[in-house]
């Protein structure tokens, strides 16, 4: 039995005491002892070596005592096991050499044995369930089909994904062939994540907000809704969209358990647009950890206030930036801590 469930009540929707918190990108690059690997390590090697993964997940746990873990990965494991080749380079983030052009691109990928392909991420979650000792429960997740796709198609990060969007709009066949290979491997994925272990799971879907309200519902959401449609029986699903306030409706209606909110949306619109009865995750301006203590603690009882202690699971808006001070992060989680006291 977990010795804090806090979040698995509020993602069921049940009174609590407090909401819970966590911070997305919270096991990373803004505690020191994560820097230090990261300066041993190269990205994939921490993602594919289970004792790092396992170490860094833990690291927040130790340092700033959220109520929730999430496991140390990233969304673009998911493509690399479909055959399609990703590179991290310094400053410049994921890089994609051959990047997907054509119907003939999109037959080359390929649905994996997740066990063959991503065994290391299920064994993370196994060493990570130990390592975390029944304190707190542990989060899996996967980007959205339509984040993976920006990255396969455009091959890098971009301020707008032009180059992804004109190839579901001049080719929308082989756009959506690749979006549901990415669809079919994801459940598969989350699937055995839930089998290793996790106690929940979440999808980022980080590059929503580049789609008008039609094209989200026709190349987004319907992916996202397989995947929550697939794990809702086995696992509470958090939806996070970013940018994607327009999908909250919509997405108020699935079988989600959660809906994440950035920080550019209201508590108040948040509720009203979700139908006002599923649990709410955000949504702090991760920028505002830079705002001195005080009015971190400040701000956050106002937040509290304005969604509600139930139904909410307190988190940022995006995740944590890197230059972030460990006590600001921690002022953060504790002003949730000290609610209502």
């Amino acid at each position: 039995m977990l010795k804090n469930d806090l979040f698995l009540k509020a993602l069921k929707g049940e009174t609590v005491q407090r909401p819970p918190v966590w911070m997305m990108r919270q096991a990373g690059r803004y505690l020191p002892e994560f820097r230090e690997l990261r300066d041993k390590y190269d990205f994939f090697t921490r993602c594919e070596t289970p004792e790092l993964a396992a170490e860094i997940t833990v690291q927040p746990i130790r340092r700033i005592a959220p109520d929730a873990a999430i496991l140390f990965s990233d969304i673009l494991v998911v493509p690399r096991a479909m055959g399609i080749h990703v590179e991290l380079k310094d400053n410049l983030g994921p890089i994609i050499p051959n990047p997907i052009r054509s119907l003939a691109d999109v037959h080359k990928v390929y649905v994996p044995d997740v066990n063959e392909t991503l065994g290391y991420v299920f064994d993370a979650v196994k060493l990570t369930k130990e390592m975390l000792n029944d304190e707190v429960p542990l989060i899996g997740f996967a980007g959205s089909p339509w984040t993976i796709f920006c990255y396969a198609v455009e091959g890098k990060g971009s301020k707008s994904f032009d180059i992804a969007k004109g190839f579901c709009f001049s080719n929308p066949a082989a756009a959506h062939t690749l979006l549901q290979k990415i669809t079919d491997t994801t459940i598969l994925y989350l699937k055995e994540k839930v089998k290793s272990g996790v106690n929940a799971v979440q999808i980022f879907d980080s590059w929503g907000g580049m789609l008008s309200p039609v094209d989200y519902q026709e190349f987004s959401w319907k992916y996202i809704n397989q995947i929550v449609d697939a794990l809702a029986d086995i696992t509470p699903v958090i939806v996070f969209g970013k940018g994607c306030w327009f999908a909250l409706g919509e997405m108020g209606k699935s079988k989600a358990s959660a809906l994440g909110v950035d920080w550019t949306c209201s508590a108040r619109n948040a509720r009203y647009l979700s139908g006002g009865n599923i649990t709410l995750q955000g949504n702090f301006d991760p920028s505002r950890l830079l705002s001195p203590i005080p009015t971190i603690k400040k701000m956050v009882h106002e937040m509290i206030d304005e969604f509600g202690k139930d139904k909410y699971i307190v988190n940022l808006g995006h995740g944590i930036l890197p230059n972030i001070p460990v006590d600001h992060a921690k002022a953060f989680i504790d002003a949730v801590k000290e609610y209502g006291n």
